[in-house]
C-alpha cells in the first residue's frame, strides 16, 4: 500500500488517507440524490441516473487513484447538470439523448485538448496572481456552498422579477430571480438551523486544535446531535430503496443512448441547427475544462499536491507525465464514461478540498471515495443519516483556509489586484468556478492593455478571452 501510493513520500499514512476519503465522500454524497432529481426532470428514469451517477463517479475517481495518484474525487457536476436539464433540454428543446451526445462529444474534445497538451499550456500561462486568486476564489465558492447547504441563507424575491423554467408547481422546474433578490441570514429558530450553527463551532474547534481526524469526528458528532435533535429521523429511512434490481433495469434504458440513433445521430440530423449545436457543445467544453482546471490549481498548489516547478520541467517530455496532466486526463475519461452510462458531465469535485483539508495527499484517498460510491448502490438509504449541516461546516472551514492565498496577491499593483478581485468574487457570487475564471481572464487582459503592457499577455490568454466572450454571447442568445 505504502509502495504503490507512495504514502511516506507524500508524508501521509493509511489512517489519514482513510479519514480523508470518508470526509470527501460524505461532503459530496448529496450528488447521488440531487443528480437523479435534476436529470429525471428531462424524462430520464431517476433510478437509472442514480446508477449512472455512481458509474461516472467510480470511473473518474479510480483514474485519479491509480493513474494520477492524487486525492481528488469525481462525480457529475452541479451546474453542469442544471445546464443539461434547464438550458439544453428545457430552453433549447433537445431530447435528453441528444444532450447526452453533446456531453459525450465534450468528453472526446477535452481528451484531445489534454493529449495535445493544450490544457497544460493554459495552466502554465495563467499568471501567478490569477492562480492565487483562483485558489482564494474557490475558498469563497466553498464557503458560499457551505452556508447555503447549512440552510443559513434566505433570499427575498420581489414579485414579478423572476422567471420559471419547467413546472415549479410539480417540483420539476427552476425559478430564476433578477438582481432584486437579496440574501440574508435566516432566523435562528429551527432545530436544523441551530444544528448548522453548532456544527460550525464543533468543526472549528477540531480545526483550530489541529486534532488528527478531527474533521471526521466533527461530522460524526454533528450526526449524533442531529439524530437526538430530530433533524435526522432514523424511522424515515426507506431500507427497501437499497435494492438495486430496479435501478439496473432503468440503467439499461439510458446506457449507450448518447451514441445511438436518438443521440448523436439525431443531434446532427438537422443541418439548420448545427451552429446552435456547436455553440452549446462549446459551452459544455469551456465549463468542464475550466471547472477542472480551477479546482485542481486552486486546491492542489496550496496543499503541495502539484509541484509546479518540477512539473514544468517534466512537461517538456512527451506523453502525460505530470500529476496535473494525469488528473486532467482522468476527469475527461470520467465525463466520457459517464455520458455512455447516462449522466451529465463528470468533473473533479471542489468538495475534494474537504478531504485534502483532512490530510489526504495520495490516490488512496480517491480509492476510498470510489469504493464508497460503489457500495452506495446497495446502501444508499444510509447516506441520508449524515445531515447536510455536518458536511457544510467542513466546507466552510476549508473555505477559510483557502482564503489565505489572498495575502500573496500584490494589492498595491491595481493591474494585478483588480483582475484577482473579480476572479475571486465572481467565483462565489456567480456560483460558478468557470465564470469566475472567465471574468478574471478578461479583466486581466483589459488591465494590461490599460497599463500599456499588452505584450505581456500570452497569445493563449487572448484566445481564451475570445472564447469566453463568444460563450457569454452564445448563452445570451441561446
Amino acid at each position: 500500500m505504502d509502495k504503490f501510493f507512495k504514502l511516506k513520500e507524500n508524508q501521509t499514512d493509511v489512517r489519514t488517507e482513510l479519514m480523508a476519503g470518508l470526509t470527501t465522500f460524505f461532503a459530496m454524497s448529496y450528488i447521488l440524490f440531487v443528480n437523479p432529481s435534476i436529470l429525471g426532470q428531462t424524462g430520464m428514469p431517476a433510478q437509472g441516473v442514480f446508477l449512472a451517477t455512481i458509474i461516472g463517479a467510480v470511473a473518474g475517481t479510480l483514474m485519479m487513484a491509480f493513474y494520477a495518484n492524487i486525492p481528488y474525487a469525481m462525480a457529475p457536476g452541479m451546474g453542469l447538470n442544471a445546464f443539461f436539464t434547464y438550458t439544453v433540454c428545457f430552453s433549447l428543446g433537445y431530447t435528453w439523448q441528444e444532450a447526452l451526445a453533446m456531453v459525450f462529444i465534450c468528453g472526446l474534445i477535452s481528451i484531445v485538448i489534454t493529449l495535445t497538451r493544450v490544457r497544460r499550456m493554459i495552466i502554465d500561462e495563467i499568471p501567478d496572481g490569477l492562480k492565487k486568486a483562483m485558489s482564494a476564489g474557490i475558498g469563497v465558492f466553498l464557503t458560499y456552498v457551505g452556508l447555503k447547504n447549512a440552510g443559513l441563507l434566505q433570499f427575498a424575491i420581489d414579485a414579478g422579477t423572476y422567471t420559471v423554467t419547467g413546472d415549479a408547481n410539480k417540483g420539476t422546474g427552476s425559478i430564476t430571480a433578477s438582481a432584486s433578490a437579496t440574501p440574508s441570514l435566516v432566523h435562528l429558530n429551527t432545530p436544523a438551523v441551530l444544528l448548522a450553527v453548532v456544527a460550525i463551532f464543533i468543526t472549528a474547534f477540531f480545526v483550530i486544535r489541529n486534532i488528527k481526524g478531527g474533521v471526521l469526528i466533527a461530522i460524526a458528532l454533528t450526526t449524533i446531535i442531529a439524530i437526538f435533535a430530530g433533524v435526522v429521523d432514523l424511522s424515515a429511512i426507506n431500507w427497501a430503496a437499497s435494492s438495486p434490481v430496479s435501478a439496473f433495469h432503468d440503467l439499461g434504458k439510458i446506457a449507450g443512448q448518447a451514441v445511438g440513433s436518438k443521440g448523436i445521430v439525431a443531434l446532427f440530423s438537422q443541418s439548420g441547427r448545427l451552429p446552435e449545436v456547436l455553440l452549446t457543445i462549446l459551452a459544455f467544453v469551456l465549463t468542464d475544462v475550466f471547472d477542472n482546471i480551477g479546482t485542481l490549481v486552486g486546491t492542489g498548489a496550496k496543499a503541495g499536491i502539484f509541484n509546479i516547478s518540477s512539473d514544468k520541467e517534466v512537461a517538456q517530455t512527451k506523453g502525460l507525465q505530470t500529476k496535473m496532466d494525469k488528473a486532467l486526463f482522468s476527469d475527461m475519461v470520467g465525463t466520457t464514461v459517464g455520458a455512455l452510462a447516462g449522466t451529465s458531465n463528470v468533473t473533479t469535485y471542489v468538495e475534494s478540498a474537504a478531504g485534502i483539508g483532512a490530510g489526504g495527499r495520495t490516490g488512496l484517498t480517491a480509492l476510498v471515495v470510489a469504493v464508497l460510491f460503489a457500495l452506495s448502490s446497495f446502501f444508499s438509504p444510509l447516506l441520508s443519516i449524515v445531515p447536510s449541516q455536518a458536511t457544510a461546516a467542513v466546507l466552510i472551514m476549508v473555505g477559510v483556509m483557502m482564503l489565505s492565498n489572498l495575502k500573496e496577491i500584490d494589492w498595491d499593483d491595481l493591474g494585478e489586484a483588480i483582475p484577482a478581485f473579480f476572479m475571486t468574487i465572481f467565483m462565489g457570487f456567480a456560483y460558478s468556478i468557470t465564470m469566475g475564471i472567465a471574468t478574471g481572464f478578461i479583466v486581466y487582459t483589459f488591465s494590461k492593455v490599460v497599463q500599456g503592457k499588452a505584450k505581456d499577455v500570452h497569445a493563449i490568454i487572448w484566445v481564451l478571452d475570445a472564447l469566453f466572450i463568444l460563450n457569454f454571447i452564445s448563452l445570451a442568445v441561446l
